[in-house]
């Protein structure tokens, strides 16, 4: 227990930190503020997991591809009972290209709001949980315990 809450600990100091990503290039008739949140949207709760991270675009520089996998410094993003680095890039994705569009196209709309911040966190709960249930069945409730310990610290320190 008191490594999870050094863990706890460690991923709230890491992850209150801001990205470094830009706003990215200036809209163009290809890009509206209503399409590329349709697109956002789209990634981060219609796809499939497994088809999120095999079909990540290359050179796509108008959304925010980036990601430092799970930042927890003293648990990284695997252990015995789980592996979360892809539920973590779908989780960076979602803080990263919300705060992109905020940047962008701000005004008038939210995109980077308690409400949309919950909701991918929410996705990424589901897709640590998802993962769980392919682990052995002896393996499970630790992998679960993580899951729900990465939750909440992606719950103190994600954000607005």
């Amino acid at each position: 227990m008191r490594f999870r809450l050094a863990v706890l600990v460690a991923v709230t100091s890491v992850l209150t930190v801001a990205s470094p990503a830009a706003a990215g290039p200036q809209p163009t008739a290809a890009h509206t503020a209503a399409g590329d949140w349709a697109y956002v949207q789209r990634q981060l709760y219609s796809v499939p997991l497994a088809q999120f991270v095999t079909t990540t675009p290359v050179g796509d520089r108008w959304f925010d591809w980036s990601t430092d996998g799970c930042s927890a410094p003293l648990k990284g993003d695997t252990g015995l009972s789980y592996n979360f680095r892809n539920p973590c890039v779908r989780h960076d994705f979602g803080y990263r290209n919300l705060k992109l569009l905020e940047r962008r196209y701000g005004t008038g709309r939210t995109y980077w709001n308690s409400n949309n911040r919950k909701r991918v966190d929410l996705q990424f709960l589901a897709d640590m949980q998802a993962h769980c249930r392919t682990r052995g069945l002896l393996l499970q409730p630790t992998c679960f315990t993580w899951a729900l310990t990465y939750y909440t610290a992606v719950r103190i320190a994600g954000g607005p």
